[in-house]
């Protein structure tokens, strides 16, 4: 990431209190610098390079307690040699003299013990050298006993000829390079300094001398034949050609200023375009400071792709250099020395990507280290270059890197860190940040709260919460996928160990969980937080409504187990019911009436079912034991749980104020054009026993008939009905019922007077009670999912049908309850209870003004008859036995 942000910087501008007049060489190399983007370009990579190494100093210091350069005392002055010399011993490969030249004028060398210790001496200014730190090599020198060395590193007078603002600002307003340019003329002393290195190198080298002590002297003068040899790791040779290019750039621009230099400048140029052969004939001959940097020219590259280029198959190039650049980091960091964005983000994407056989992409791959990588790198990107990125990268950037993301974000998922996808995710693309969230809200739907509140956070802190344009997800479009996903038939595998009535009651479950995700409260940080409360709720009341209303369709079966869905949706509700009370100051601008009232209604209905099945439980409990072992205390448990459950019913059906799930006007609609009703309808054809019926063809052929045929022809005509019975293509024991028909005024347009759902939920309560003619008796549909709409004539749906379902609920949850109820009272009195009048029950059926009765269906009616005979036949009986 450093390499990119110096790569990302623009030019650095000089200051203006640095500049001299006359100008000097270092002044003027800065300039250039400034101003060229392939100096640029190199002075950043070399800052980068020596960066990384002057951190790896540190560290080595802070681990092992030790650092380059830690010498005693002059111990680079040749304490061997001279105890030798002064023994007066002569040897004529020993030097006769201690002074640093005598090596070179006399052809001899210090004893072997100093020797080495100038080496290890040279091994350590070149690591410092490499780390940028010249300074710190100039004081070992000095330190060691040879500041003629720190000399030939720093020349005029120790100032810092890097060429960069840095340096110029360091060395302040030092006249000396000035004074010296001033009596020799620009850039001549600069030259002499590179040629007496290079010449220095070059001897070196030739003499088979230490060859850190060449590489030292290589890197002042862009010497590479000299310097790569050294150079045994990618990061030291990419340092080496990036310096020595720089190096020669800068040269190059010198030479240009010097009286001829245009001269020079087009000689220079012939040179770069020459042929290898042809340059090193040329430098060969031109070997005199009058004529740098022509003696290296030929060793440098002539753009950035020959640099890499010759990292990876260079001649002077070490082996572990060329396998380095084999390395995932190095193509990485070459890619963002060459600039060439798209192609590093699809070489990360091709590392990380899912295989082919294996094109899940909510599943991490790939090394972690690179998924971070390239997730940050994104960031970065987008964050450095949104004003400059071009279209065709843009779209680069944007696509493949929402692939990255997408990936890293499952990868924190994975990892239990859901408190960071927020951060990534909400960088993604409008779709893919709503498939994210959603998937991983479906995968975490039955997790803990504290592992649940984290994605809803992650979401809600990092999203709008509404959606304001097309750019980036909000967090109502995620639950509103998530609630409808919940509520889609899943690809399953039917189980023949539960009945029909058991699958779905476990089904349920998992639908009413997703409330949960509504029910968190959002951290006080967000803007408004008052307000998506408030929304929050809303549409929690509003989903809770839909399964309530779908749950009391499948837990009509009399049978003990709890409908689990509608009492998880009643406990996952009632704090934030409690809250709002509390602030009801915030409701005043939302009209929550409806939705709040139907949501009571239902909560009556759940408790006054819970009391039914809970006395069932009981009853069934009883059975099981003879009435002579059955005690007094059990007889009691049961006669109670009856009472409670008979006065639980009347109060649900005796309601005066208003009827359970009144009928309200939604949606009028001017009857501009035809307006249609449709009834979609998921279910299961159960058999009498419980077990699932699996349809085929001819099953769903003749489900359809009888579909037309519980209305009279008059009516299909009359309301363009519809019908169509479908086998499901995710659930092969599942069918899908669509119903279609005209709205006409009472039902589907104004106020539906009947408040029974019309035609449609007519119709389909005869399935759903297995009453329908013509199809195989007994075989009701147990619904899993369904939903009513408007629809214009051309099929498009519109605004939501409620009443249709309501009505349909009302035909079958209020006879239910009767029924219940009168089984309750013969169960009562066969047991010996005593009697109790149900007129009421009887009025409230017959009376036209609740209009109950039509709710019925026929069967429904022989069952009540049924039982009020039970129940006479059992009065009569108990008084008899009285008397």
């Amino acid at each position: 990431m450093r390499l990119l942000h110096g790569l990302s910087c623009g030019n650095e501008d000089i200051p203006k209190d640095v500049y001299l007049y006359p100008t000097t060489s270092h002044l003027e190399a800065c300039q250039f610098v400034s101003n060229d983007h392939t100096a640029q370009l190199c002075l950043r990579v070399v800052q980068w390079l020596e960066g990384l190494a002057s951190k790896a100093l540190d560290l080595e210091s802070k681990v092992r307690g030790s650092h380059v350069g830690t010498y005693l005392p002059s111990s680079g002055i040749w304490h061997h040699t001279q105890r030798f010399l002064r023994k007066g011993r002569s040897d004529t490969d020993t030097v006769r003299h201690l002074d640093f030249d005598a090596p070179t004028r006399e052809h001899a060398h210090q004893l072997p013990d100093d020797k080495k210790q100038d080496n290890l001496l040279l091994e350590d200014v070149w690591t410092l050298l490499r780390a940028g730190r010249v300074d710190e090599a100039c004081d070992i020198c000095r330190s060691a006993g040879q500041p003629w060395r720190a000399a030939t590193l720093r020349p005029f007078g120790g100032l810092d000829l890097f060429p960069s603002c840095e340096a110029l600002v360091k060395n302040g307003k030092n006249q000396t390079l000035q004074a010296i340019e001033l009596e020799n003329g620009i850039g001549h002393q600069w030259r002499l300094w590179k040629w007496a290195s290079h010449c220095a190198s070059e001897r070196i080298a030739e003499k088979d001398g230490c060859k850190f002590e060449a590489a030292v002297y290589a890197a002042q003068c862009s010497n590479l034949r000299c310097l790569l040899p050294i150079c045994t790791d990618w990061e030291s040779a990419c340092w080496a050609m990036a310096k020595s290019w720089l190096d020669v750039l800068v040269d190059m621009e010198l030479a240009r200023l010097q009286p001829g230099g245009m001269t020079h400048s087009k000689s220079y140029g012939d040179e770069v375009d020459g042929s290898p052969e042809q340059t090193e004939g040329t430098s060969q001959s031109s070997s005199g400071p009058e004529n740098w940097p022509l003696q290296v020219l030929n060793q440098q590259p002539r753009h950035l792709s020959a640099l890499l280029q010759k990292l990876h198959s260079g001649d002077a190039v070490h082996e572990a250099v060329m396998r380095g650049c084999k390395e995932q980091q190095r193509q990485i960091e070459m890619k963002l020395m060459e600039g060439n964005i798209p192609q590093l983000l699809d070489l990360i994407w091709s590392w990380i990507a899912p295989s082919e056989d294996d094109q899940n992409i909510f599943r991490p791959h790939g090394d972690p280290q690179m998924i971070r990588f390239g997730a940050h790198l994104v960031l970065v990107l987008r964050y450095l270059l949104a004003d400059e990125v071009k279209d065709a990268f843009k779209e680069k950037i944007m696509t493949v890197g929402d692939f990255i993301l997408h990936m890293y974000a499952m990868f924190l998922f994975s990892k239990q860190h859901e408190e960071l996808v927020g951060i990534y995710a909400s960088q993604l693309a409008h779709h893919r940040c709503i498939d994210l969230f959603a998937h991983m809200m479906e995968l975490r739907v039955n997790s803990s709260v504290h592992v649940k509140y984290k994605i809803f956070l992650s979401a809600i802190e990092y999203l709008p919460f509404s959606p304001s344009d097309d750019s980036k997800g909000s967090f109502e479009e995620i639950i509103e996928r998530v609630l409808s996903s919940s509520r889609e038939t899943k690809v399953r595998k039917y189980d023949n160990t539960l009945d029909v009535a058991e699958q779905h009651r476990l089904q349920s479950l998992q639908k009413a969980m997703v409330i949960q995700w509504l029910c968190f409260t959002p951290p006080s940080t967000i803007t408004d937080v008052e307000l998506v409360s408030v929304k929050l709720l809303l549409r929690a009341l509003m989903h809770s409504n839909i399964l309530f209303r779908e749950f009391a369709l499948i837990s009509l079966w009399r049978v003990p187990a709890m409908p689990i869905g509608a009492h998880k949706l009643l406990s996952f509700l009632a704090e934030p019911l409690k809250q709002l009370s509390e602030n009801l100051g915030a409701l005043e601008n939302y009209d929550i009436s409806e939705d709040l009232s139907e949501f009571e209604d239902w909560s009556e209905y759940y408790s006054c079912d819970a009391t039914y099945r809970k006395w069932l439980k009981i009853e069934q409990e009883n059975a099981e034991v003879s009435a002579v072992e059955l005690s007094q205390e059990e007889k009691e448990r049961g006669s109670a749980a009856a009472r409670e459950a008979l006065q639980s019913a009347r109060s649900l059906l005796l309601r005066k104020e208003h009827p359970w799930l009144p009928s309200r006007e939604e949606n009028v609609y001017e009857a501009v054009e035809p307006i249609f009703l449709e009834l979609h309808a998921s279910a299961m054809l159960c058999l009498p026993s419980g077990e699932c019926m699996c349809p085929d063809a001819t099953i769903c052929a003749t489900l359809m008939s009888a579909l037309y045929s519980s209305v009279s022809e008059e009516v299909v005509l009359d309301r363009q009905l519809m019908v169509n019975v479908a086998i499901s293509s995710k659930d092969k024991y599942c069918i899908e019922v669509v119903l279609r028909c005209l709205a006409i005024e009472g039902d589907g347009l104004g106020l539906h007077v009947l408040n029974d759902g019309g035609i449609l939920a007519s119709m389909v309560a005869a399935g759903f009670k297995g009453e329908l003619a013509r199809f195989q008796i007994g075989v009701t549909m147990e619904i899993s999912r369904l939903d009513a709409r408007y629809s214009n004539k051309g099929g498009s749906l519109e605004g939501p049908a409620s009443y249709i379902v309501r009505g349909l609920c009302r035909r079958c949850c209020l006879p239910e309850v009767v029924l219940r109820c009168m089984q309750v009272l013969v169960s009562v009195v066969e047991s010996g209870g005593p009697s109790e009048s149900h007129d009421d029950l009887i009025e409230l059926i017959t009376s036209p003004e609740t209009g109950l009765l039509h709710l019925f269906s026929q069967q429904q009616l022989q069952e009540f008859l049924f039982l009020e005979r039970e129940y006479s036949i059992c009065c009569m009986e108990q008084r008899q036995v009285d008397e």
